[in-house]
């Protein structure tokens, strides 16, 4: 059948409608159509006039669309007195978003945005769904309804109850601020009623930003007792928000949680803190002391100063060095800046960076603090400042040149002050030479000069000059094929610098814990920072290959060594730059996609070719089985320790049925044979929800407190948020 349309410019549904035309074809005699009024088009199988009521009658596939709405039904009424519509049979509403709303009856406005509903159902974006026993709806964005359900879960057609949802005696849905408020609201959980809520509101799922009540966090811990932080968001402007998370518990006072966020037409600024009045506590929430304000703050932010220069800071602090652990407030180890910090490290800094086609400088204010049981604030060195400037040059056909400046200002209220500052420059160049060789040779100088601390150095200064030249020639071959493609490329790198550049009286600031490794093979300069530098004649040697096939698989290895003229007394044995021959190196890695990726480095001891160090990390996910594990084993030769280190981690999920998976996690320290972590759990997922109860322990000791055990129970609701809480102890 073909349905006819015509279009007037009337009134539309919002003043009197004479009908226009009234139309049967010879050729589609069961087809009829009805011009309206202005902007408004009514299509139907079968359209009349009713004189005695005045109305107009359209039947049979109706559509009405207004101004991007459209309106579909098997019967619509107009009245043309009371200027409304009533809709019956299949109603569906489609807003200009591209949502839908149904019903059994409806009777609408002249503009269809208000009326009430019967039977009402409605398909929000993130398909979330809500359905109620009647609705009535506003012009003014207010959908006010009766015996309600929501769920963002499928609607499955054989009945089956959605995995949550949300029933409640009345709500409002307010489109205008894209908020669902409830009342007398009860969360079913697969059908079964879990919370009483008297009030509930959360954004509906095509909203932005609302202040409110967050999913709070309930929980029982060792430590705290039993606990309850309730987060409230506070959407404060476009451009920035506070979520205040006040939390009490049984065997400490309460806590105060606040995070900030705000956004400047130049950058943004991100602050995360809380505050308490308590003593000190232990493992079994026994406290001890005097009571007094405690807490943390992490923060940080970047701003651009023009298209070429940025400016920005991090900051970390808190009053005591286990009040993160206390009370398990996590972000420690996360990046704040310019720098990165070490474990149980707080790094606070001040920064600027500049960066164009042809300069690269940076510099920064560092100042430490140290959560570790045997740190002493006054030894922690306040850096003011770590500085440095590099510009190169394109020489064309003569290679490239930079030259770079550098200084790092280091005092300490107890131990050796240290201020250095440098120059230098460097040069390299690459040529193909006949038969394939590539040929690179480069040149470095740079002059160091340090102010020291007499008392403790010995002396009150030292200038040196370092420098080396060399080349590094390679041999790349290419062996392509159908199905597998094959490269090799053997490397000897040869290079001179100055001897005895190493004075004893220099403090190691910068590099405490450096190790030579294939990443540095074929440096001139094995040793990549300043205070210590690899003088003399070396060589280095190495081999890489990679073979690569059609499919996407990869392995790849790079093997080598380096030797040296001199022995140089101030590189220790865990820097693999003691003595005159290095042990050993090598790196490989084999990818298959996401079924399965390993990366490996070893070091083998030059003597005997035995394990100094191996580390391996493997990741892997295919079917119903991911996860990603780590193994390292450090001999006690190299460990700055002096004993032998080993250990694995692994984690990852397995999942048994289309729901449910067994989640399982573990850090163990072989070396000491105990489990320093462990995780152990029942995770349940679907479209619209995941559950997860694990049980967790932790062997860790740190002062006053010690193991831990833990129930964890998480769960996420799409479009409401997570609900739970991680801190089970």
């Amino acid at each position: 059948m073909v349905k006819w349309s015509h279009y007037a410019l009337l009134a539309g549904f919002s003043a009197v409608m004479p009908v226009a035309a009234f139309a049967q074809t010879e050729a589609e005699p069961d087809v009829a159509t009805a011009v309206t009024d202005e902007r408004v088009v009514l299509e139907a199988d079968i359209v009349y006039e009713n004189s005695d009521d005045n109305t107009i009658i359209a039947e049979g596939n109706v559509e009405a669309l207004y101004q991007g709405r459209v309106l579909r039904a098997d019967r619509v009424i107009f009245d043309r007195t009371s200027e409304r519509a009533r809709a019956s049979g299949n109603v569906v509403m489609i807003e200009a978003d591209g949502s839908q709303q149904f019903a059994d009856e409806i009777d609408v406005g002249p503009n269809l945005s208000d009326g009430f509903a019967i039977g009402y159902s409605a398909r929000l974006p993130g398909d979330a769904t809500v359905a109620a026993k009647s609705a009535i709806r506003r012009s003014d964005g207010i959908n006010a309804m009766e015996h309600v359900v929501y769920t963002a879960c499928p609607i499955c057609e054989d009945g089956k109850a959605p995995t949550w949802t949300i029933r409640a005696r009345r709500a409002v849905l307010d489109e205008e601020s894209q908020m669902i408020s409830y009342r007398d609201a009860v969360v079913e959980i697969a059908g079964i009623p879990v919370f009483y809520l008297p009030y509930l509101s959360h954004p509906d799922p095509n909203s932005e930003r609302r202040s409110g009540l967050l999913m709070p966090k309930p929980g029982l811990s060792s430590k705290l007792g039993p606990f309850y932080q309730q987060p409230y968001y506070w959407a404060v402007s476009d451009y920035s928000d506070v979520t205040i998370s006040p939390m009490v518990s049984q065997n400490v006072n309460p806590l105060i949680g606040l995070d900030f966020r705000k956004r400047f037409y130049s950058g943004a600024v991100k602050f995360e803190t809380s505050f308490t009045h308590e003593a000190d506590f232990n493992s079994n929430g026994e406290t001890f002391g005097e009571e007094t304000f405690r807490g943390h703050l992490f923060g940080n932010g970047l701003f651009a100063i023009s298209p070429e220069w940025k400016w920005g800071f991090g900051v970390e602090t808190q009053t005591d060095d286990l009040y993160d652990r206390r009370y398990d407030i996590s972000g420690q180890g996360d990046k704040r800046g310019l720098y990165s910090n070490q474990p149980r490290r707080l790094l606070s800094q001040l920064f600027v960076t500049g960066q164009g086609d042809s300069y690269y400088t940076d510099a920064a204010l560092l100042n430490f603090q140290g959560l570790r049981g045997e740190d002493d604030a006054a030894r922690l060195p306040l850096v003011s400042p770590l500085a440095y400037a590099d510009k190169y040059w394109d020489l064309g056909a003569y290679g490239f040149a930079s030259v770079n400046a550098s200084s790092a200002i280091l005092t300490r209220d107890v131990g050796a002050d240290s201020h250095r500052v440098s120059l230098g420059g460097d040069w390299n160049t690459m040529k193909i030479l006949p038969g394939g060789f590539t040929f690179e040779p480069f040149a470095e100088l740079r002059g160091d000069y340090y102010m020291l601390d007499k008392a403790v150095s010995g002396k009150d200064s030292v200038a040196r000059g370092v420098g080396s030249a060399g080349t590094k020639i390679a041999y790349p071959m290419v062996r392509p094929g159908a199905n597998l493609d094959i490269m090799l490329e053997p490397a000897v790198m040869a290079a001179w610098g100055f001897s005895n550049v190493n004075d004893p009286a220099i403090p190691v600031e910068d590099s405490l814990l450096y190790e030579f490794d294939e990443t540095s093979l074929y440096e001139a300069n094995g040793f990549s920072n300043f205070d210590l530098y690899e003088g003399d004649g070396k060589l280095s040697a190495g081999l890489t290959a990679r073979a690569i096939w059609k499919n996407g698989t990869e392995i790849a290895t790079t093997v080598g060594r380096r030797w040296r003229s001199r022995a140089d007394p101030r590189f220790d044995v865990a820097s693999n730059l003691d003595g005159k021959s290095s042990d050993w190196i090598a790196a490989a890695s084999f990818k298959m996609g996401r079924s399965l990726e390993l990366s490996s480095r070893v070091r083998l001891n030059e003597d005997d070719l035995s394990l100094s160090r191996f580390d391996m990390r493997a990741s892997t996910s295919f079917n119903r089985f991911r996860a990603v594990g780590q193994y390292y084993k450090i001999d006690e030769r190299i460990s700055p320790a002096g004993t032998s280190d080993e250990g694995v981690y692994l984690r990852g999920e397995a999942q048994i049925t289309d729901r449910y998976s067994v989640v399982f996690g573990q850090l163990r320290d072989i070396s000491r044979n105990v489990n320093t972590k462990q995780e152990l759990g029942i995770a349940y997922t679907d479209d619209c929800s995941r559950f997860e109860f694990l049980y967790a322990r932790s062997e860790l000791r740190d002062r006053t407190l010690g193991p831990s055990e833990s129930f964890l129970v998480r769960f996420s609701l799409l479009s409401l948020g997570n609900f739970g809480s991680d801190s089970f102890d």
